[in-house]
């Protein structure tokens, strides 16, 4: 093979990669070199070994793809193994479990730089013959100590009660799901919103950029989402009531929810309510006890109140409803009443849209009754003899037929 030809064909190589380029190699050997890739290496300069394998795509008809675990340096693991048993025992030892038992990750306050000084102190070896703090974090992450945010799942405070409520409510939630005559619901409040040109602190995929007030003014008007929650269903009811949230909103919310899904219900005899421990609607709130015996007795339902421990309320299946709510509608301005009412009606909840109502009633705060004026309704509550306050049961003076 004449030289200029040799140029031409190496200076055709060079502007190929990858497969292309093998393939072209390997035909060049194939018809000039004896398919031998170490002749080819030595008549043109071409790298055997990639010789080799274009001849082998050659006769397949396609690349052959590199295996992911031959590419890269080894890891950690596999060169040091005596690294891998002592990072385990250093992580071991300043480590604790997902508190809420949802994973099998653990959290560790140990960096990258101080496994790397401990490893130091039980090999005694110099740091500069270890791996570098990247390598050691990588490490600890296929370990399974990845690095996660600080969550807050840890309850401020524990009362002597809390594991006997939690007992009370797991068996009212089992009565509930074998027995179809009960109807479950979830009732809470969220927030007050604000209505104006507020910051929400979302975003939003627009062409120009959402402008608000550089402060939130007090003097505003303000709503407060009201919500119930059916458990089998997923429907989720809103009543925005105005100003602030006191026993009658949630009562007359409850009202107007039943009166609007009690045809979808009629063979419930017993409502039973989860509750977190708000202040307007304890069990020793003598105005919603009060609106409470009055619903059980004007719709001849049993009214079941399932209270959550004190400092517990996130595990009302309700809560969740308002996380999803504040993100939806976090990236606009509710400047309007009506403009909230639709964000909140555009909003879904296991793929359902809400019901959205606006509350129109005067509602004031701090509405109780005198002791005599509670005695005849403290008679009907029939309160739990393990956990008292956390569990009421309201029966009507007329049992609807069965």
């Amino acid at each position: 093979m004449v030289s200029e030809l040799r140029a031409v064909i190496r200076n055709a190589a060079k502007h190929m990669t990858g497969f292309e380029r093998r393939k072209f190699m390997a035909t060049i050997a194939v018809e000039h070199c004896n398919g031998s890739p170490r002749q080819t290496e030595t008549s043109l300069g071409f790298n055997r070994r990639a010789v080799s394998r274009g001849l082998q795509e050659l006769e397949l008809g396609k690349p052959i793809r590199n295996l992911p675990e031959r590419r890269g340096r080894p890891r950690v693991e596999q060169q040091r193994p005596d690294i891998s048993r002592i990072t385990d025992k250093v992580l071991s030892e300043n480590s604790q479990i997902d508190p809420k038992f949802q994973t099998t990750l653990a959290f560790t306050r140990v960096t990258g730089k101080g496994l790397r000084q401990a490893l130091a102190t039980s090999l005694n070896v110099a740091l500069s013959s270890l791996p570098v703090p990247r390598s050691l974090r990588r490490l600890m992450n296929r370990r399974g100590f990845s690095l996660r945010k600080v969550r807050k799942t840890q309850p401020i405070k524990k009362i002597p009660e809390t594991n006997d409520i939690f007992d009370n409510v797991k068996a009212a939630h089992q009565r509930a799901a074998t027995d179809q005559s009960i109807l479950r619901i979830s009732i809470d409040d969220k927030a007050k919103v604000k209505i104006g040109d507020f910051s929400r602190g979302g975003y939003t995929r627009c062409s120009s950029d959402v402008d608000a007030a550089d402060h939130d003014m007090a003097d505003c008007e303000r709503l407060v989402p009201c919500g119930i929650l059916e458990i089998e269903s997923g429907q989720l009811t809103i009543g925005f009531a105005p100003s602030t949230s006191t026993s009658d909103t949630t009562a007359d919310n409850l009202e107007l929810w039943w009166n609007e899904r009690k045809s979808l219900y009629p063979h419930i005899r017993t409502l039973m309510i989860d509750l977190d421990n708000g202040p307007e609607v304890s069990s020793r709130r003598t105005q919603f006890m009060k609106r409470m015996v009055a619903f059980a007795d004007k719709y001849s339902l049993k009214i079941e109140l399932v209270y959550y421990p004190p400092y517990h309320s996130k595990y009302n299946a309700i809560e969740r409803c308002w996380g999803v709510l504040e993100q939806h509608w976090n990236g606009t301005l509710l400047n309007s009443i009506s403009t909230t009412l639709s964000w909140a009606r555009s909003m879904t909840w296991k793929s359902i849209h809400p019901i959205v109502r606006k509350l129109d009633g005067i509602y004031r705060r701090g509405v109780k009754l005198t002791k005599a004026e509670f005695a005849p309704i403290a008679e009907r509550l029939q309160r739990s003899q393990s956990v008292g306050k956390w569990s009421v049961v309201i029966t009507p003076r007329v049992m609807p037929a069965t």
